[in-house]
């Protein structure tokens, strides 16, 4: 690549902080362009390392991503362009550092309002090393059907009806990165399209000039005329009358400054750059426009005519038709085909108890606020998302209950036991919890659901609770629900207690809690501990919840039987209690738990 090149078909880049659209956009233009291999050679994530992945046509691909610069060059050394998109806070250090790294030619700062004296240091530091820096407060900069920094030129709709896809005669500069767009599109109807556009961007210090590359674009035998658009504000373009009267630019240059409206108004007036501000008389845009057409350069009477002067300047040239090359069909991307209406796909999840796509969650079709100002309680919000409706206050209300008396039944339980035990070891909150929590099943916290499953079989039937404890017995099934290590009829368990009497007194009725206690007596003269135990009883209530409060089907009823409903209460509720477990363990530093040996049986 020659010294009056910045960018070619094989020019490699680095991107600094990662730009997911940007990225995605360069490497479709390489894709329309016929691009061997795509143009972003890695991604420069400070703290950060793995893979972005983007596409490339219609494959996808991975860019290797770097936590620094110097990583990235020594893996990359081809790679001599960095795109860097800090923010103007840090644009400094990021950007010092490319210019200082041997491979890296040309950065490209994106970041607009980087403090004046940052970008002179490394305006000296570019010069030293003979580096070029395009921006800050830039859009970038495209060489036609080779390299294209970031979003330049809009797009790729826009890039296509450019021809940006294959190189024109035409060299472009300006300050302004949303002119550049729109002069591509000028260029791309009266020429044969752009060969290189660059915008050095809008701040009164850019890292280059306007004239720098038409030196460059002078030398390029490729570019046959130049165009420029300048500003009003600043000496950017006497720099160019002075190289143009000294013969250095000697290539046809059609140039308008823009901003001639300023001297409408009766004071200073400030543009949208930095430095388009007017000043001193010698830098309007009318002066600037006299003095460029005085030196030769061919200016236009107004900016309505700029698309018409350089079409005919472009004419005098008599330069040979391009042939166009077929461009490749780009895919579109999933969103904008959806968009477009011109795809649809079936969706692989169903939601029917939540939404998040609005500006606030629905719970069940209830907003977010209206649950916080209205003052919805847990057992309402589970109440939604669980059954898919709000319950009367007593059933949500006895979800609460269920919670709060199932939380925790002591350290000595297996789920609590496994949980310290991991929790010992040194296992993070959530490991632990799941080692408490996979305990849960038949045996420990697991039967409510086949308690409800079965007292409400028995019930329904009408058999009598004789014949329940009979059949069960005939098909060698122990009854769920009944039963306890250590609590017994004269030592009655708490739990049940409180439960049972929150639904004689609040339910409206309790046929099945009354058919399990009628069970429990039969049950009771084989073994004093034969009781109902918290998870028949918890099972049966909730049983009589769904049938009594009238809000659920006899269909629904065991649908949510034979879901896992019930066991779904219990899991939630002995989570609070496991974690306390593990956080007590941990607060109280407790070392790695070993077995003592003289309780085990060695045989």
């Amino acid at each position: 690549m020659q010294t009056y090149e910045l960018f070619s078909k094989n020019t490699e880049a680095f991107i600094y902080n990662l730009k997911a659209a940007p990225i995605q956009r360069m490497l479709d233009f390489d894709f329309i362009c016929k691009r061997s291999k795509p143009s972003v050679a890695a991604v420069i994530q400070p703290g950060g390392d793995g893979y972005h992945k983007a596409f490339f046509g219609t494959s996808e691909v991975l860019i290797p991503i770097y936590s620094t610069i110097a990583k990235a060059a020594l893996a990359h050394p081809n790679a001599d362009v960095m795109v860097n998109f800090a923010s103007f806070r840090s644009a400094y250090p990021s950007s010092k550092e490319a210019l200082e790294t041997k491979t890296i030619r040309t950065v490209a700062i994106i970041a607009e309002g980087m403090p004046e004296r940052e970008v002179r240091q490394l305006v000296v530091l570019a010069q030293k090393n003979k580096k070029m820096i395009i921006g800050p407060a830039t859009v970038g900069g495209i060489t036609a059907g080779a390299f294209r920094i970031g979003n330049t030129a809009g797009t790729i709709e826009n890039i296509i009806s450019c021809k940006l896809y294959r190189p024109g005669h035409v060299g472009f500069v300006s300050k302004s990165g949303g002119l550049t767009n729109e002069m591509c599109n000028v260029i791309g109807r009266t020429t044969d399209g752009v060969y290189e556009a660059i915008a050095i961007g809008g701040d009164r210090y850019p890292g280059s000039t306007m004239l720098e590359h038409m030196l460059r674009f002078e030398q390029n035998p490729e570019i046959k005329m130049i165009v420029g658009l300048g500003e009003l504000g600043g000496d950017e373009e006497y720099a160019i009358i002075d190289a143009k009267k000294k013969n250095l630019l000697k290539k046809p240059i059609v140039m308008w400054v823009a901003g001639t409206c300023a001297k409408m108004f009766p004071g200073e007036v400030q543009f949208g750059h930095a430095g388009a501000k007017t000043g001193k008389q010698t830098e309007s845009a009318d002066a600037k426009n006299k003095a460029l057409r005085e030196s030769g350069i061919i200016v236009p009477n107004s900016f309505e005519d700029f698309d018409k002067t350089i079409a005919t300047t472009f004419q005098s040239l008599n330069l040979p038709a391009i042939n166009e090359p077929e461009v490749p069909r780009l895919p579109l991307d999933y969103d904008a085909a959806v968009k477009k209406a011109m795809i649809r796909k079936p969706t692989n999840f169903i939601s029917s108890i939540s939404d998040d796509r609005k500006d606030e969650p629905y719970y069940a079709g209830i907003p977010m606020s209206k649950l916080i100002e209205e003052d919805y309680s847990v057992g309402d919000v589970i109440s939604l998302l669980w059954f898919k409706k709000k319950l009367p206050k007593y059933a949500t209300k006895f979800i609460e209950t269920c919670i709060i008396i199932a939380a925790d039944h002591g350290p000595a339980v297996s789920g609590a036991h496994n949980a310290i035990v991991a929790a010992r070891a040194g296992k993070d909150t959530v490991s632990s919890l799941c080692s408490g929590l996979l305990t849960i099943g038949p045996r420990f916290g697991g039967a409510i659901d086949d308690a409800a499953r079965y007292f409400k079989d028995g019930c329904d039937k009408g058999m009598s609770a004789e014949q329940f404890v009979d059949d069960m017995k005939k098909k060698g099934i122990l009854i769920p629900g009944i039963g306890h290590r250590i609590k017994s009829a004269k030592n009655p368990d708490k739990r049940v207690e409180l439960l049972k009497e929150y639904a004689k007194k609040n339910f409206p009725s309790h046929k099945y809690l009354d058919y399990a206690l009628a069970v429990e007596q039969v049950t009771l003269k084989k073994a004093d501990n034969l009781i109902l135990n918290v998870d028949g009883c918890i099972g049966v209530l909730f049983v009589d919840l769904f049938d009594s409060c009238s809000e659920f089907s006899k269909e629904e009823v065991s649908e949510m039987v034979e879901l896992g409903y019930l066991n779904g209460v219990f899991v939630l509720a002995r989570s609070i209690g496991l974690m306390g477990h593990v956080f007590d363990q941990k607060r109280l530093k407790q070392p790695l738990y070993r077995h003592p040996w003289d309780d085990i049986l060695f045989l």
